[in-house]
């Protein structure tokens, strides 16, 4: 408790010193706007209802990425940690779609999927799957040898093995992707409406800077933070349901 009231405490500091030196400087409020501004900026936007269809978007982007990415990124590390022959073969091609800039893709998905939500979720889901992909993997191979070799003397098989050991035991290291890939699935949805999306935060990011609104800008900037860290707080409650579920994780 006292480390966040220190928290709280500490950015409300950082406010009031940029308060001040907006005021005392002569910095322009098109270069740097006072925070009071970006919070007048913000509750119009949310008194006119202007914000709400956007911040939908984005929302419905960012899950909706999150869970196909998952998804496929779990699915990913059960069959790569399954079978070496396709880690072997598929693995350089996970590797490059990683190191491909997601900016030099947009375009391309554009011409695929066209404009609006689908091709900003293809970028979102191609962003998240592979940290899945990585801790699943990870998880599953982890598993201690002496664990699996009874497992093996009890005749199991290999569908058992891998449903009762490898994945309750991987489940924290899965987890952990999840909530990494839960901040980067906001980064996929912001950055896919920069290239292509017509509604969402990151489009009306990109308006504000066509009129240099730069309070709107920052005002943009505090929805986001605030929607990545209540999609973040959520899969963290999710966590806590799957670990307590399976205590032997």
């Amino acid at each position: 408790m006292k480390a966040r009231i220190s928290s709280l405490l500490f950015f409300a500091a950082l406010l009031a010193v940029w308060e001040v030196f907006c005021r005392v400087s002569s910095v322009p409020a098109l270069v740097l706007p006072p925070p009071s501004s970006v919070l007048a900026t913000l509750w119009s936007e949310i008194v006119s209802g202007r914000l709400w269809p956007h911040l939908g978007v984005t929302a419905i982007e960012a899950v909706l990425g999150l869970v196909v990415g998952a998804l496929v990124g779990i699915a990913g590390g059960i069959l790569l940690s399954e079978s070496a022959f396709l880690r072997q073969l598929l693995g350089p091609y996970i590797l490059a779609s990683q190191v491909v800039p997601k900016l030099a893709l947009g375009p391309l998905f554009i011409v695929w999927f066209g404009f609006g939500l689908t091709p900003t979720i293809v970028i979102t889901a191609l962003i998240c799957f592979f940290p899945l992909l990585e801790n699943t993997l990870t998880g599953l191979e982890s598993t201690e040898p002496s664990k699996k070799e009874l497992f093996r003397m009890l005749g199991a098989s290999r569908a058992q093995t891998l449903l009762r050991l490898k994945l309750p035991g991987a489940l924290p290291v899965m987890m952990a992707g999840l909530r990494i890939a839960a901040v980067l699935a906001l980064v996929g949805a912001v950055v896919g409406e920069f290239i292509g999306g017509r509604a969402g935060l990151g489009a009306s990011i990109m308006a504000a800077q066509s009129i240099m609104d730069t309070s709107l800008i920052f005002a943009l900037f505090v929805v986001i933070t605030a929607l990545g860290i209540v999609l973040y707080q959520a899969v963290c409650l999710l966590q806590r349901i799957v670990l307590r579920r399976y205590p032997q994780a």
